[in-house]
């Protein structure tokens, strides 16, 4: 199938919304009923949560093979490794470990990936049975006190992390699922937009009906912790989302704000290491990582820096094909592969 332009562009609304809930962690921004305040607060796992959907339909879409798939996983370790040194919310590194997944049910049918979605949910409901998804954290400073030592790390990773891999893994598949079908049909479009409402309204009424405090965190729509609702909350917005952008996308085409939208979807990689490195390391330097900015103050800096980034992307591509951690992962691993 031809690229789908919408797609790129949706993976770059993923990546402002992710800039905004990003920039609030780091600043260390107090919570509040402000616009900004609750403008993240409706972003946060929504626009994280998209972006690997997209991941998960572009692999669908490809005719991309196991090994590549695994070369491309150790490539985003590597540099998500990086990126933690400095945020340690980095999805990068996690991706890796989803690209794993992936590769794992590459050759699976299109029923096979919803299955092995629900695999994975099932899964993450028995380990919080199982295990105290409270350890490691320290609530109070939303930091991980043994990030660094194996043990931390692999929970971290695994089970209690900001995107753990049990259960965001499933949103890699949910997308897999979804990136084998006919994406460029308004009969596929009309579903996306539908079962994916239908998905994120179904997901609010599990909590509505316990007492308990801690059943009505685990079985909300919250990202911490990552409940099974939580999951059909955030795979039906991102299903709504890329579903309304495939179907406006040809009267959205038509206006000069479309290279914009789809140049920075391109170099999404790029950019999202330059928003930690970058982004993040201004506000260091500024001193304003101490919690003293207010939610609108940060959120009008996220978009500053969105609107930096699509210039970025669409001058950069005038004159390249490909962003350039992009252009280096794909030498890097496609290489690799003799």
């Amino acid at each position: 199938m031809k690229r789908l332009d919408a797609l790129d562009a949706a993976r770059f609304l993923a990546f402002c919304g992710m800039v905004l809930v990003n920039f609030r962690i780091a600043a260390g921004v107090a919570p509040g009923s402000d616009w900004a305040s609750i403008l993240i607060d409706s972003l946060e796992g929504r626009a994280a949560a998209l972006f690997v959907v997209l991941a998960g339909i572009g692999i669908g879409l490809s005719r991309i093979s196991a090994g590549l798939l695994l070369r491309r996983a150790a490539f985003l370790f590597v540099i998500g490794l990086i990126n933690m040194t400095v945020f340690d919310a980095d999805i990068l590194h996690l991706y890796a470990l989803y690209f794993v997944v992936g590769a794992a049910v590459l050759p699976s049918s299109q029923p096979g990936l919803w299955l092995g979605a629900l695999g994975i949910v099932v899964l993450a409901v028995l380990a919080n049975l199982a295990f105290d998804y409270g350890q490691g954290w320290d609530w109070n400073t939303l930091t991980y006190t043994d990030l660094w030592a194996l043990p931390g790390f692999l929970r971290n990773a695994l089970f209690n992390g900001w995107h753990p891999v049990l259960p965001w893994a499933a949103f890699l598949l949910i997308g897999m699922a979804i990136g084998r079908s006919e994406l460029d049909t308004l009969c596929i479009q009309h579903r996306l937009i539908m079962w994916g409402f239908g998905a994120a309204v179904l997901a609010l009424f599990p909590q509505m009906v316990v007492s308990d405090p801690d059943l009505i965190a685990y079985l909300g729509t919250d990202s911490i912790p990552p409940g099974p609702f939580y999951i059909l909350a955030g795979a039906g917005t991102a299903c709504v989302a890329i579903g309304v952008l495939l179907k406006l996308w040809p009267r959205i085409e038509r206006r000069r704000i479309a290279p914009f939208l789809t140049a920075p979807g391109r170099q999404s990689l790029t950019l999202y290491m330059a928003h930690i490195l970058i982004g993040m390391g201004v506000l260091e330097e500024l001193g304003l990582l101490d919690g003293s900015l207010t939610a609108p103050q940060i959120a009008l800096y996220a978009a500053l820096f969105c609107a930096l980034s699509s210039l970025f992307a669409f001058l950069w591509f005038r004159k390249f094909r490909r962003g350039p951690l992009e252009a280096l992962m794909r030498r890097v691993t496609e290489s690799a592969k003799g």
